[in-house]
């Protein structure tokens, strides 16, 4: 599967109940971690949004068993429709969801109503902004060191 289809898929899975503003936020974030110039998605990724996509513990959407229960909705198994390629392409080529600017790093649905302030749980982000039900979230200065 090449990296562009992996991408639509991925959009799909991780935000296809979002509307199509909800999935370019996603797509934004997911390309702000290939652009970041400094941290662990810099280290670690090296700006190829391949190795973004696939690096560990990032995307339940990647794994086919969360906590050794199938995960039947994953990149494996869900067909993108012609919207998700067309994200993956706006994303790529260089689109920014200005809801979530260059800086968002981290997405997630907290199924509640408020967003917690921090995220990941390393408190390495801090909240931002909400769309739809994804909470998004900025690098603190700490990001850097990780």
């Amino acid at each position: 599967m090449d990296t562009r289809d992996l991408f639509a898929r991925l959009i799909k899975c991780e935000a296809g109940g979002e509307g199509e503003d909800g999935m370019k936020a996603v797509a934004t974030v997911v390309m702000n971690r290939v652009r970041v110039p400094y941290g662990e998605y810099h280290t670690v990724c090296q700006g190829n949004l391949r190795k973004v996509i696939e690096q560990a513990c990032q995307f339940s959407c990647y794994k086919v068993t969360i906590g050794g229960v199938p995960n039947n909705q994953n990149v494996w198994v869900l067909t993108p429709d012609p919207v998700h390629y067309q994200i993956a392409d706006w994303a790529m080529n260089g689109g920014i969801h200005l809801g979530t600017g260059s800086d968002a790093l981290w997405y997630m649905n907290p199924f509640m109503p408020q967003c917690p302030n921090f995220f990941p749980p390393n408190g390495n982000g801090y909240w931002f902004t909400r769309i739809n039900q994804h909470c998004f979230y900025n690098p603190m200065p700490s990001y850097a060191q990780t």
